[in-house]
């Protein structure tokens, strides 16, 4: 059990919602726009996790040395973000147990915020077609402070906003990232087995517990 908890901070990508497909097509089509070949989902899927701009070098990394990813990438970020506003959300879909472990964190008194990497004006519509954004207090995404997960900043801007300390929240995430973050803040971290995490095992992230969905990870909190 995780004592004293009172606000959960939880990820998006890999962690409430499976976005990958998303990923794959609009990063498919930005690389037909550039003449490049598309890349396998499994690929795509490793490079997620740090933020649209990181995404976009690591995709043009497969094909450019350094200098020739720095040539396209404003070509290759302007094409992606056009694809990827065109068909946010309409090939994802939401993983089992994370309405009813929302629903759970709710009922235990829980104040709620999703920190993402994942551009805000990406994010918050997102979460409003998958039905999920009446659930959170608060919404940042990668380019809401000046700096991202698994920078601490916004675990700790959350908790400033709450007024709670860092220990009286639980962090929960599918990556390194979110483990990092919480850590550094001084809070806790519970993580999901079934994201993404750069294509690692999330066996060997340090947190306070791998939990298989939301709604267990809710009945390891105690408010």
């Amino acid at each position: 059990m995780l004592p004293g908890i009172r606000a959960a901070i939880i990820d998006l990508d890999g962690t409430m919602i499976h976005t990958a497909p998303d990923f794959h097509v609009a990063v498919n089509r930005m690389r037909d726009e550039l003449g490049l070949p598309p890349l396998d989902i499994e690929t795509i899927t490793h490079f997620v996790g740090k933020g649209t701009e990181n995404l976009i070098r690591r995709v043009l990394a497969v094909d450019f040395d350094e200098g020739g990813a720095d040539t396209h990438f404003a070509q290759a970020l302007a094409s992606y973000l056009k694809h990827y506003l065109a068909i946010n959300g309409d090939f994802s879909s939401i993983y089992p147990g994370v309405r009813e472990g929302l629903d759970a964190l709710r009922g235990k008194g829980l104040r709620l915020a999703c920190v993402t990497n994942k551009p805000v004006d990406f994010a918050v519509p997102l979460l409003e077609k998958s039905g999920l954004r009446h659930y959170f207090e608060i919404v940042y995404g990668g380019d809401s402070l000046p700096r991202k997960k698994p920078d601490p900043l916004p675990l700790l801007q959350v908790c400033e906003d709450f007024g709670l300390p860092p220990a009286q929240v639980v962090a929960i995430g599918d990556s390194s990232n979110d483990a990092q973050a919480a850590r550094a803040a001084g809070c806790r971290v519970l993580n999901v087995p079934y994201g993404y995490n750069h294509g690692e095992s999330i066996h060997g992230v340090d947190s306070d517990g791998i939990v298989p969905t939301l709604l267990d990870a809710a009945r390891l909190i105690a408010a």
